[in-house]
């Protein structure tokens, strides 16, 4: 079982998204471990300004961590895969969304996580923008972060990461079947602050009467 308070967790592709969570989480005290291809030039070196985060290479950042965070392209997920070695019981996040291009044959990442690995995959972080991730406090409230997938134990952990990014909720549409739609919401978001212009400082929150 993970002990979710402190966590260490390795996130592959240092990018705007995976550089906001890297930032929000290690202000949390969980120590992350980036990895990269080239430990020597990768974006986000700046990261490395943060507490308890060190840069390593995919390999040796997967290896001790209870987590996995996975915010590259698509794509990428197969290479990435080649250099995970055992990740049995690792929880990995899918934070990716295959819009313009996906895993083919695979649908989206999550499912290409889970048929070749055994680890316990959830959908998280994906459907909004890094700056979002980043701070996700509007005139005063905490705005909300979706997740889905089979595994509850990954669930527990994507909610409580979520929680300490500062989202006031990890709101649960589903099991696996409703991966694809997560991010239909993410193409949502997309679609309203990029396509239509509202820009990139607006985001969903689920209110009830």
């Amino acid at each position: 079982m993970i002990k979710i308070n402190k966590m260490k967790i390795a996130i592959i592709g240092t990018g705007n998204v995976g550089g906001a969570l890297a930032t929000n989480w290690s202000k949390k005290g969980h120590q992350i471990l980036l990895g990269t291809n080239d430990v020597q030039n990768f974006k986000g070196k700046d990261l490395l300004q943060n507490e308890n985060t060190s840069v390593h290479t995919i390999s040796e950042a997967i290896g001790p961590a209870d987590v996995v965070l996975i915010a590259t392209p698509p794509t990428a997920i197969f290479e990435i895969i080649d250099q995970m070695r055992d990740v049995s019981g690792k929880v990995i996040i899918d934070a990716t969304n295959s819009i313009a291009k996906g895993p083919d044959p695979y649908k989206t990442v999550y499912h290409c996580l889970v048929d070749k690995t055994k680890a316990l995959v959830v959908k998280c972080f994906n459907t909004t923008g890094f700056e979002n991730m980043l701070n996700p406090i509007y005139h005063g409230e905490p705005i909300d972060m979706f997740m889905a997938g089979d595994d509850t134990q990954a669930k527990e952990v994507a909610h409580q990461l979520a929680l300490d990014c500062g989202f006031g909720s990890c709101i649960d549409f589903g099991k696996a079947d409703k991966v694809e739609l997560l991010e239909k919401l993410a193409l949502s978001w997309i679609n309203l602050a990029i396509f239509q212009g509202h820009g990139r400082d607006l985001a969903f929150k689920v209110v009830r009467r």
